[in-house]
């Protein structure tokens, strides 16, 4: 199998005022060798975070033993991910302290928030003197970034906002982010498809220019259309191989970008929901996470960032699921006071929540990736601040571990760890498997073990 002209790693296709990153190609490779494949696939690292707690007994898998495998029938919660299960690892008996009171009363949906990938307790208050910790995927950006076109990414499904009271004097900030770039910094998360696509391929370079803005916009052509041309060039120089993956990643793209377009036209329904959503998002929530899915797993690809963020929603989220036909708002749902069918439906909108998760992980799991697929380098964490939301339990929280990144071997399995194992630990494990190592994190005590078969 011929490769056709070696490249280097990084090549882009250029045109007006677009760059487009190229994914990893045989003919960046230095041989043709599963060694070789693999020394060209870096690990990244992701996290996705559902706020408002979970129904537990719906997640939980029902196993015996500190490590088991999990049962042929998954939690109700978990269904969706029956699929991945050799890729997947549910983690029992993690907690945050620091989303305790610990003296500062009410406020649990700010703190979970807040502390979620810090494992530090916020300051309580609502001013500029915000107060928390550098989150864990801001360690790795740090010293990694350099690396990558972006140093991390922060994406979301709900727009937030970043000052006022939000929860009993914590700011909105804290309920808002979960990413912190520094102790009093947060990150919010992207929320609006266009702007992550212009991102990164490079539209923001026509934004400065309103000569070339106006043109493209004026003819509405593609960024598919303005690289064309420097595509076309290229594919004369490729293999066979290569020349369908470029042209598989050029769809990826265009079908991204027709299917943000689609959504820019759309008038938006007349509800108390979609009156709040800033021009271009999505109404219907399975739109508009996937798309964020697909440009997450573009960025991934293409190696533009190894370190990401995603908020399916903000704690203390009031959107209603219509989707699934729940009318009444998510959080006001979690204060159940033990009512079954106020438990049933916030089972509904997590497995929902599960259901696009699982989305995601098809769409790492079937893209190539040095020798293997994304899926194989990644490891993405998927969890919440809080374990019962009517009780805002911060101990024994919902955590799930999926992809090899690393060397993780998640085998199927049920990992149980004593009661009140710090949180921080498993992202103190994560982040030396990044070539990030820490002495420390938050309130961590050490790092993390069984993340590989014994």
């Amino acid at each position: 199998m011929s490769f056709g002209k070696r490249l280097p790693r990084r090549v882009f296709l250029r045109g007006l005022g677009t760059t487009v990153a190229l994914p990893l190609l045989d003919a960046m490779m230095p041989a043709f060798s599963r060694a070789a494949a693999a020394s060209k696939a870096p690990c990244r690292m992701a996290f996705v975070y559902v706020p408002n707690g979970i129904v537990m007994d719906a997640w939980i898998p029902d196993t015996r033993g500190e490590i088991s495998p999990l049962p042929d029938a998954l939690p109700k919660i978990l269904e969706p991910l029956a699929s991945h299960r050799q890729q997947l690892m549910v983690l029992s008996g993690l907690t945050q302290n620091g989303g305790r009171a610990l003296g500062d009363g009410p406020g649990d949906h700010g703190r979970a928030g807040a502390n979620y990938l810090t494992a530090v307790h916020p300051r309580k208050t609502f001013g500029k003197d915000l107060q928390a910790g550098v989150s864990a995927d801001q360690i790795a950006a740090q010293r990694i970034g350099a690396e990558t076109r972006f140093r991390s990414l922060e994406l979301g499904c709900e727009q937030g906002i970043q000052g006022g009271n939000c929860d009993n004097g914590y700011s909105c900030a804290y309920s808002n982010s979960i990413s912190w770039r520094t102790p009093s910094a947060p990150n919010p998360p992207e929320v609006r498809p266009r702007a992550v696509f212009e991102r990164l391929f490079g539209a923001g370079d026509s934004e400065r220019d309103p000569v070339g803005r106006a043109r493209r916009q004026r003819y509405e052509r593609s960024i598919i259309d303005l690289v064309l041309e420097d595509a076309n060039r290229l594919k004369t120089t490729l293999g066979a191989t290569d020349r369908r993956k470029l042209d598989e990643y050029l769809f990826a793209i265009r079908d991204i970008e027709t299917r943000i377009q689609s959504a820019e036209r759309r008038p938006l329904p007349a509800t108390p929901a979609s009156e709040s959503l800033p021009p271009g998002i999505p109404a219907d929530f399975v739109e508009h996470s996937r798309l964020m899915f697909d440009l997450l797993t573009l960025a991934f690809q293409t190696d533009m960032t190894r370190v990401a963020t995603l908020m399916l929603a903000l704690e203390q989220s009031n959107r209603p699921y219509r989707e699934i036909g729940i009318q009444e708002a998510h959080h006001g749902l979690t204060h159940h006071r033990g009512d079954p069918d106020k438990i049933a439906k916030v089972a509904r909108i997590n497995r929902f929540h599960v259901e696009q998760f699982a989305y995601l992980l098809g769409r790492l799991k079937s893209t190539p990736d040095g020798d293997g697929s994304l899926l194989d380098h990644v490891m993405v964490t998927y969890g919440s601040g809080l374990a019962d939301g009517n009780r805002h339990d911060h101990h024994n929280l919902p955590t799930l571990l999926v992809g090899r990144g690393g060397g993780i071997q998640p085998g199927g399995r049920h990992v149980r760890y004593a009661d009140e194992t710090p949180m921080a630990n498993l992202f103190v494990a994560l982040l030396d498997r990044m070539g990030v190592p820490v002495e420390s994190l938050g309130d961590s005590d050490g790092k993390l073990g069984y993340l590989s078969n014994l």
